[in-house]
């Protein structure tokens, strides 16, 4: 199988423009930089809860603990939030005001939790819509490694 697409600052930034113009812009733009700017599976993104990404005061927190039903090969870890990453995570919380702890943190346009397919279908068609062809869901995880590896 052919690899995901390495996306340059430039396809980044077209990409977050694509998001921007969606109907659920800060859910998409914090779905993408969590790929991107964490190095999230797509089936990690989809399974966040909002206990995972909220602390008890109302914050996002800096650390995000992913059980072992959450990630590939079960086996919990620990994905670090830098700031730029926080501050979308939040913008996107404002939106949504969630109580329940153990809903999930991204929710589609019909009230229910992505699934990891569903999420990487609505990766490819905005990564599409921004023109990036060769891009998948798998290319911000792929595109973190690159960078970080640099």
């Amino acid at each position: 199988m052919k690899q995901a697409k390495t996306l340059t600052a430039q396809e980044l930034r077209q990409a977050l423009g694509q998001a921007a113009m969606s109907r659920h812009a800060a859910r998409d733009k914090a779905m993408l930089l969590l790929t991107h700017l964490a190095g999230m599976r797509v089936g990690e993104v989809a399974a966040l809860r909002v206990s995972d990404v909220i602390d008890a005061q109302g914050n996002v927190r800096a650390e995000l603990r992913l059980g072992a039903h959450q990630t590939k090969g079960n086996a919990g870890r620990v994905v670090f939030v830098n700031e730029r990453l926080q501050k979308e995570l939040a913008a996107y919380a404002r939106t949504v005001k969630r109580t329940v702890l153990d809903a999930p943190f991204f929710m589609t346009q019909k009230r229910t939790g992505f699934s990891a397919n569903t999420l990487t279908q609505h990766f490819i068609v905005l990564y599409k819509r921004a023109g990036l062809e060769g891009a998948t869901s798998h290319s911000g995880r792929r595109t973190f490694i690159t960078n970080l590896a640099a």
